[in-house]
């Protein structure tokens, strides 16, 4: 697998980019790591219609026809790997009627058992009664081998992984932890079947050393420990009360500055780059523009494929899309793969009937 990583690094290094359109540019690149091109990655699973990072927030994806199936990973306390974005677990689960004494304590600090005790689908009938179900409710925290099962569990589809290591420096030895799991359960003998993501380019330099074979992507912002703003104010400085129309605004300090990040994902083996994106209508999840289009030609020159995120509505899936990315994280994947041309034969309400929810 080594051999095979280092041949398809080598043939990257010496693709003639330089004729094609930027379009072709990506293909090209997402062809040779054996990426789907455009990437529909579900982020946290299909989770605006089921409870995100949830079994049935993965199955909808997944029948849905998902490239990728997303999840951010963090370990309990006893040492087994989990998908769980926040640090805490207060917004997305029970914890502080099941654990008050510890509701604001870190996903680590709990045990596997413990955190199988957890309600992780009631909150979102109470955040989105236009969506509720009732079989939502007591939904379960997903281990990364359950969620490898529901990748594994209908033969017609095969999404691959899309993995963040979530905070990894909290988390000592995951990347040399998860390369262990999914070798135990053959995912890294198909090329592009498993993309590395972080936000931390130590930990990403670890992935590298660990699975060389594996693509690995740098996630991109602006702000502290990121991409340096051109405004040197913080929202909390700014006074403004709309924090999506803040970020919207950011821009990187330079194009030098922004090529800069391009050049720490080159130096730590990433094939990509995770930009955000600022959606038009604004919301939690609207961050600073970083997939313009001089910013993708830039990636694309440096070799880097573009997946951006998270974008949910029509008008933001053609804006990213002439702006040349290769990939879209998103809540939506039915709106996203019916963008592409590829629905699924049943809607999201028939699919989450079907699989029981």
């Amino acid at each position: 697998m080594l051999l095979e990583g280092i041949r398809r690094y080598c043939c990257l290094a010496l693709l003639p980019l330089a004729g094609l359109s930027d379009a072709g540019q990506g293909k090209a690149l997402a062809h040779l790591q054996g990426i789907a091109h455009p990437a529909v990655i579900a982020h946290r699973g299909a989770s605006f219609d089921a409870p995100e990072s949830t079994a049935p927030a993965y199955l909808l994806a997944r029948e849905l026809g998902a490239d990728y199936l997303e999840l951010d990973l963090q370990r309990s306390r006893d040492g087994v790997l989990v998908a769980v974005h926040d640090d805490t677990l207060l917004r997305t689960s029970d914890v502080a009627q099941r654990f008050p004494e510890r509701k604001n304590s870190p996903v680590s600090a709990f045990t596997l058992a413990e955190l199988k005790l957890l309600d992780v689908g009631s909150w979102f009938n109470k955040a989105y009664p236009e969506r509720a179900r009732s079989r939502f409710v007591g939904l379960k925290i997903q281990t990364l081998d359950e969620v490898i099962d529901i990748a594994e569990g209908d033969p017609r589809k095969q999404p691959g992984l899309y993995i963040e290591t979530k905070k990894p420096r909290l988390f000592p030895g995951i990347e040399a932890q998860l390369k262990a799991r999914l070798q135990a359960r053959g995912w890294l003998e198909q090329p592009g079947r498993v993309v590395l993501q972080s936000f931390d380019r130590s930990s990403l330099a670890l992935l590298q050393q660990e699975m060389p074979q594996v693509p690995r992507v740098l996630l991109l912002w602006i702000g502290d420990g990121g991409i340096e703003p051109a405004s040197k104010q913080t929202f909390a400085q700014s006074g403004e009360s709309d924090k999506a129309a803040f970020y919207a605004r950011q821009q990187p300090e330079s194009q030098a500055e922004f090529e800069r990040w391009l050049d720490y994902a080159k130096a730590t083996g990433a094939i990509g780059v995770g930009p955000s994106a600022a959606r038009s209508a604004g919301g939690a999840q609207s961050y600073a523009d970083l997939a313009q289009p001089w910013m993708n030609r830039l990636s694309h020159d440096k070799q880097l494929l573009v997946h951006v995120y998270t974008v949910d509505e029509e008008v933001d899936f053609a804006k990213v899309m002439a702006a040349g990315v290769d990939g879209i994280f998103t809540n939506r994947s039915g709106n996203l793969l019916r963008h592409f041309s590829r629905p699924a034969a049943l809607n999201e309400v028939q699919i989450l009937d079907e699989q029981g929810y």
